[in-house]
């Protein structure tokens, strides 16, 4: 491995020698290592190397492009904040094809802490302040520079008519012991359908959307836990802000894992939607429209409905998707986000006042 990262190094014109490098096991799709350099002034550079898998993502040169440009853009707007910076080759790219199959990138390593998941409630705000932080960065950014590389990825309405489509065909004959899991879908559907048909008028502004807003991709300062920078750029792409804010809160507010079979065991925290809702409105409430924020609940409820379905939807067509670990895995995943989606349903007026109160702090202050 040594050789191999040195001569990715030089192609990334990286200065200095190797001192020494670790690989990174958080992350399940890319190899990582965390490569340190001497330098001739006889001081350490650390930087993370990368080899995308290809396998996932379908097209890696696309990825770099929009990574690329969002990120070049926040280091020249905000010269003063951490950011993210990929290293170029010599040929201007920020990604090297090694032996026709290797797809390697460099990234500057930035000191920090991370975390997987939270119930300190200061966290949870700073994330929702890192991820609202990153789309005020990005307000003035045309989203139509932007591959849209997954396809309609959040386009619910297209997910639950490929359900339902799905669910006619019947491919393993697994429709009959879900019929209630669809019959509460279908009676969601509508709810769950209305922002991804308004983004499609026009209705809703499309934005520079992350599009996997999990906590584990911030990066937190390990002194201070402030939130330095966000990370794990692969799925940007132009789409709706509420999205990103809903499907952070979805993980967030689950009082379970998302495979938890005892959905007696799942409920949708209100203090953690608070906390994250202060952080991510203060950090956006001056950029977004009223229409984005007047639907920030109506979005958690429908990537909650649309993150079922997807799961329902590899259930009855054969467990191809989403690697499962024993029988029925992606029924339990599908029940656990529906007792979830229900959850939130009971408690949408509290969800709203609790938005409408944020805003009216905001605007006071």
């Amino acid at each position: 491995m040594y050789n191999t990262l040195k001569v990715i190094g030089q192609k990334f014109r990286l200065r200095g020698e190797i001192y020494s490098y670790d690989a990174i096991t958080m992350g399940n799709i890319n190899a990582t290592y965390k490569v340190t350099y001497m330098r001739e002034d006889e001081t350490l550079k650390s930087y993370l190397f990368q080899r995308v898998n290809t396998h996932v993502f379908k097209n890696p040169v696309q990825i770099m492009e929009n990574i690329d440009r969002v990120t070049s853009f926040i280091r020249e707007r905000y010269p003063d904040q951490v950011s993210l910076h990929f290293h170029h080759t010599d040929e201007g790219q920020n990604y090297y094809v090694q032996d026709g199959d290797s797809f390697w990138r460099i990234v500057n390593y930035v000191d920090s802490v991370t975390f997987n998941a939270s119930d300190d409630l200061a966290v949870i705000e700073a994330t929702g302040k890192a991820f609202g932080h990153f789309q005020t960065q990005l307000a003035d950014f045309d989203g139509t520079l932007l591959h849209e590389t997954i396809p309609d990825f959040h386009n619910t309405k297209k997910r639950l008519d490929t359900l339902f489509l799905h669910v006619a065909e019947d491919p393993c004959g697994r429709v009959r012991e879900v019929k209630a899991e669809i019959d509460y879908i279908r009676k969601s559907s509508g709810t769950a359908s209305e922002l991804s048909v308004m983004f499609a008028e026009g209705q809703i502004p499309k934005r520079v959307t992350h599009n996997d807003t999990k906590c584990n991709n911030v990066l937190f300062d390990r002194k201070t836990k402030e939130p330095l920078v966000v990370i794990d750029l692969d799925t940007i792409m132009p789409g709706m802000s509420v999205y990103d804010f809903a499907d952070a809160v979805r993980f967030i507010a689950n009082t379970a894992v998302e495979d938890e079979a005892d959905t007696s065991k799942v409920f949708f925290d209100t203090a953690k939607f608070r906390a994250f809702a202060n952080g991510f409105i203060g950090a956006t409430y001056k950029s977004l429209e009223p229409v984005e924020i007047q639907n920030l609940v109506k979005a958690t409820f429908a990537i909650t409905i649309e993150l079922a379905s997807r799961f329902l939807d590899d259930y009855i067509t054969g467990d191809h998707y989403f690697k499962c670990v024993y029988p029925k895995h992606n029924l339990v995943r599908t029940r656990c986000q529906l007792q979830l989606a229900k959850d939130i349903e009971r408690k949408w007026d509290e969800l709203e006042w609790i938005v409408r109160d944020v805003m009216e702090k905001l605007a006071a202050d």
